[in-house]
């Protein structure tokens, strides 16, 4: 196993930790193991493209580890009434549509190309940030100094909101004109 996937064997593993502070509510420790994870996650990428380290396996683990996490934090976090309900829905909704329409788009074609957009990176950006965010604004961290915006969670968790919604159409069009070619 190399390096990058390694570091999404990591991410994997740090879910469970992760959803245990959660739930404890101990969100200082889940803070940092969600930035781990969140780190992991820059790392795996962008070792594997310097380092030519691409292989099949970190092409469906990433992904899915990407998910996994993405479902258990806005999951956990909505049952607390941390994160709105209507922005796990639709952060998991998204996830969830995406894997089908690529299960759907590889069946009719027998092949399967997936080009992350641009919005799509946004997206992930917006959606990493709203939940270290909600952890920070939930845990012993310093955030009194921050800017009143930055202390509200409302304004970020409207654009992720936004940006997730957008970024799910944009795949959803994009699997259509796949399916139509």
């Amino acid at each position: 196993m190399n390096l990058p996937n390694a570091l999404t064997v990591i991410r994997i593993l740090l879910i469970p930790l992760f959803l245990y502070e959660v739930l404890k509510g101990h969100f200082t420790f889940a803070f940092a193991v969600y930035m781990t994870a969140a780190l992991t996650d820059a790392l795996d990428g962008a070792i594997a493209r310097l380092c030519h380290m691409q292989t099949a396996l970190g092409a469906f683990l990433d992904p899915v580890a990407d998910k996994m996490l993405a479902t258990t934090s806005y999951l956990s976090l909505a049952f607390l009434h941390i994160v709105p309900l209507w922005l796990a829905i639709a952060v998991i909704s998204r996830d969830i549509i995406i894997v089908a329409g690529s299960v759907a788009v590889y069946y009719l074609k027998n092949s399967l190309e997936i080009k992350p957009h641009p919005v799509s990176k946004l997206t992930t950006f917006f959606q990493i940030t709203t939940i270290l965010l909600a952890l920070v604004l939930n845990s012993a961290l310093p955030a009194a100094g921050w800017p009143v915006f930055v202390r509200s969670f409302r304004p970020i968790g409207l654009i992720t909101g936004a940006m997730t919604v957008l970024s799910g159409a944009i795949y959803i069009f994009a699997g259509f004109r796949s399916i139509e070619e």
